[in-house]
């Protein structure tokens, strides 16, 4: 295997080297890989390629050190035609958090949540994705 060297905050290798030992990987490297692996194929599912779908964002950041709010605001316009809802709230003493609904295609919305995740200073991001354009009844799904 190819050796990669990556930069982090040593808080968060400290919890790769907590959550290795305590899911009983053989190291960070296995946890990196695998976390690599997810991060890379959570678009990749067919099922999804060619729907309507819904995505739900939120991202959670300190907003007394960072200018992840103005970023915030400035993704909501360019993303404007996919952007159902946005919803902003202080959470805490010094985090806001944002939250997107979100309705497009796949490409659309992973193009929308790959900016946010690229956005400098954020503290969590998450996000669910679900089609829209076939419910049915609750009954139906047995």
């Amino acid at each position: 295997m190819t050796v990669v060297s990556v930069s982090m905050p040593e808080d968060l290798l400290e919890r790769i080297d907590q959550f290795a030992d305590d899911h009983g990987y053989t190291g960070r490297s296995e946890v990196l890989r695998e976390a690599s692996r997810n991060l890379m194929g959570e678009f990749e599912d067919k099922k999804l390629e060619g729907r309507e779908l819904m995505g739900v964002v939120t991202v959670l950041f300190d907003y007394e050190t960072t200018t992840v709010e103005e970023k915030m605001m400035h993704l909501r316009h360019e993303y404007e035609d996919i952007v159902a809802s946005n919803f902003h709230s202080h959470v805490g003493g010094h985090h806001c958090m944002e939250l997107f609904v979100l309705e497009g295609s796949l490409e659309e919305i992973s193009a929308f949540v790959g900016k946010i995740r690229a956005t400098k200073d954020t503290l969590t991001i998450d996000y669910s994705v679900s089609p829209v354009d076939d419910f049915s009844p609750l009954a139906d799904l047995s």
